[in-house]
């Protein structure tokens, strides 16, 4: 099963999360997961996939808007498909990467996709929206995160739509 895992990145940061998300995915039996920076989008695996995890740095409280555009100018593949976010941010706190995951997940809704996290019910650590790291996932807790985001959502997509 494929899974997207598209980005945007200007320091790498955002980068190195999707690479752990992407390790996360791996953990679960038969899934091929592929990240892609958001100006490098390979369509055709985009459609096959069965889930896409979207994530960007938190800028001014919301989302990059280099991911807002890819977002706003119909994006390909989306429909039916299960999402899940996760956003970089430069400080611990603040709240702006609620805001962020909030402007991706409202995208995700409006293009008919099923969005999952696996919040507090799938054990620690939590996600809540998705992952947020401060910076790169240095902290085990980041990196935690971004492992535990993509063993959530390749767990979900084969739980859902089985192994296509």
């Amino acid at each position: 099963m494929k899974i997207a895992i598209i980005y945007h990145s200007e320091s790498g940061n955002t980068q190195r999360m999707a690479d752990l998300i992407r390790d996360g995915c791996l953990n679960v039996r038969e899934i091929e997961p592929r990240c892609m920076p958001v100006d490098s989008i390979d369509e055709a695996f985009v459609v096959e996939s069965a889930a896409i995890i979207l994530g960007a740095p938190t800028y001014e409280g919301t989302c990059s808007w280099q991911m807002k555009k890819y977002l706003d100018t119909g994006p390909k593949g989306l429909s039916g498909k299960l999402g899940g976010v996760f956003v970089s941010q430069n400080w611990p706190g603040g709240g702006g990467a609620s805001f962020a995951e909030m402007t991706i997940i409202a995208a995700m809704l409006v293009h008919g996709m099923l969005v999952y996290s696996g919040g507090i019910s799938v054990g620690t650590p939590y996600l809540h929206f998705g992952a947020v790291s401060r910076k790169a996932p240095q902290e085990d807790l980041y990196r935690e995160r971004c492992i535990k985001l993509g063993e959530n959502i390749a767990s979900k997509a084969t739980e859902l739509f089985g192994n296509k």
